[in-house]
């Protein structure tokens, strides 16, 4: 049961959620494995008394964390693979992205309450002066709606009980914005990340540059280093024989 494998996380769940689905169902496969050869090693003791086993203790986590509203690929890794999670984690990353131009919203993305800023819909030429001026090594500023630890609490936690978040900026580096479509109030493109940054961020500071506000609504995480969603299955067909011993 160590290795990885590749989930294309559905909209709506945590990446924890996954986690625990695939924690269950290795358990359960394990378990059951379990109970068949003890069942077959009985056959052979006469007046045995066959016990159940119990639930065997499995190592799960994730290696990056995809919000519920986003959804694509998302690593996990079992077993001895779990001292490995930040070497996946530290891969750079694409996305698949959409703003929405006009408003601001709490959380950075769609989940949030919107205040609206502006009806000016910038052309597509300034768009695209904006943008360019992302790519490259830069300092961004995670949201306040992050998992990211102040004083050992999650800053989301913090955020949702109304508490004043202070978040550091961190030095990020934004390598590629590519296949760029607009409709207003619509933007959408592909991006080529670091490990660390926020494209809720992104999406924040884009529509402060364009004096619009902005926020992300859509996003779906297509690579990490060298793995592709394409090659990730949904969540509901995993099975411990799928899984990668990269």
């Amino acid at each position: 049961m160590d290795g990885i494998i590749l989930i294309d996380k559905p909209i709506g769940w945590t990446s924890f959620d996954v986690v625990a689905k695939v924690r269950s169902q290795l358990r359960t496969e394990i378990r059951n494995q379990e109970i068949e050869n003890s069942t077959e090693s009985e056959k052979l003791i006469p007046n045995s008394s066959f016990k159940i086993p119990s639930s065997p203790k499995v190592k799960v986590g994730h290696t990056g964390t995809l919000d519920p509203l986003a959804t694509g690929l998302l690593i996990i890794v079992t077993g001895t693979y779990c001292k490995r999670a930040q070497e996946f984690s530290k891969m750079d990353k694409w996305y698949q992205t959409e703003v929405t131009l006009g408003s601001t919203s709490t959380t950075d993305d769609d989940e949030g309450d919107k205040t609206k800023v502006s009806n000016n819909a910038p052309d597509i030429a300034e768009v695209m002066s904006v943008l360019d001026t992302f790519i490259g090594e830069q300092s961004q500023l995670p949201p306040a709606f992050s998992a990211i630890k102040i004083d050992g609490k999650r800053a989301y936690k913090l955020a949702r009980e109304g508490k004043a978040v202070k978040m550091e900026p961190r030095t990020i580096t934004i390598y590629e914005l590519t296949d760029v479509t607009y409709d207003y109030p619509k933007l959408k493109f592909a991006v080529k990340v670091s490990s660390g940054t926020y494209i809720r961020s992104l999406a924040r500071d884009i529509g402060e540059k364009l004096n619009t506000g902005a926020y992300m609504s859509g996003l779906v995480r297509t690579q990490v280093g060298p793995f592709m969603l394409s090659q990730a299955i949904k969540v509901e067909d995993f099975q411990q024989s799928k899984l990668q011993q990269p």
